[in-house]
């Protein structure tokens, strides 16, 4: 069998393994996506008519403001998702399951590759389940093309491909899961400092070259230019290079630490 065929089918095992897991143990991810629903939820319904004088348009409405808080929400729904595959990744390794896959003939890569690409499917299951909330409650995408959808769904699988290479690397770098769930926290808390609630420019000015171009801000800019028409300008390309960045990082770091000899 050629290393090819070897890496696809140990890969293949792997992600079959990592799904089975999320599938006999919900409760993680049940909880993260339990994070963006109730955002999304209190920042409409409760905070809604007052957020929405901050997006610009002294006649903006609620509803005006669910099409601007979504594409942020979505984001925030990857940075929350990739949190559990650093634990998953970290209770790995703390319970002696990788370092006994490194005794196993199988292609070294596959672990992780496992887990990536596991965490990536949880991604857009998560994406397309709060997305549904979205929807329920009222939100409606402005004149999107099928191409425009097709680019949508192709960034929210790249912001899920890079955030979960930094999230395996901060859970092979943790001492147990717990300190991974806290190393992997900004994935959470950088959204929340991006232009996904209210725009860059009602921010203060101290803090707006942070906001303006951190990680998130630009995908977030770009979906909502793809799913309400809005200027996408220069935020494309940062957002491709962030997260072409961030994945390069990621997978350089989770590699330097699954490969170092266990102590």
């Amino acid at each position: 069998m050629s290393s090819l065929s070897l890496a696809v089918r140990d890969s293949s095992t792997m992600l079959r393994r990592n799904l089975l897991h999320a599938r006999r143990y919900p409760s993680l991810t049940l909880n993260l996506l339990l994070t963006p629903v109730m955002l999304l939820l209190l920042f409409v319904y409760v905070f809604g008519d007052v957020m929405s004088a901050g997006i610009g348009d002294d006649d903006a409405d609620r509803s005006e403001y669910l099409a601007y808080l979504v594409p942020g929400i979505l984001m925030l729904t990857i940075g929350g998702t990739t949190i559990g595959s650093a634990v998953s990744v970290a209770t790995d390794t703390t319970e002696g399951v990788i370092a006994r896959f490194r005794t196993m003939a199988i292609h070294r890569g596959a672990v992780l590759t496992g887990h990536v690409v596991g965490s990536v499917l949880q991604c857009v299951t998560s994406v397309v389940l709060v997305g549904a909330v979205a929807v329920a409650i009222g939100f409606r995408t402005v004149n999107a093309t099928a191409l425009e959808w097709v680019l949508a769904v192709g960034l929210l699988t790249l912001v899920s491909l890079a955030l979960t290479w930094i999230a395996v690397g901060m859970g092979l770098s943790g001492p147990n899961a717990e300190a991974a769930s806290n190393n992997a926290m900004p994935l959470m808390v950088l959204p929340l400092v991006s232009s996904a609630f209210v725009p860059v420019d009602a921010m203060p000015g101290w803090f707006r070259p942070f906001a303006e171009y951190q990680p998130f801000t630009p995908a977030v800019e770009t979906l909502r230019g793809l799913l309400l028409g809005s200027g996408i300008g220069h935020n494309g390309w940062l957002a491709v290079a962030w997260c072409v960045g961030l994945a390069v990082l990621g997978h350089a770091w989770s590699k330097s630490l699954f490969d170092r000899d266990p102590k």
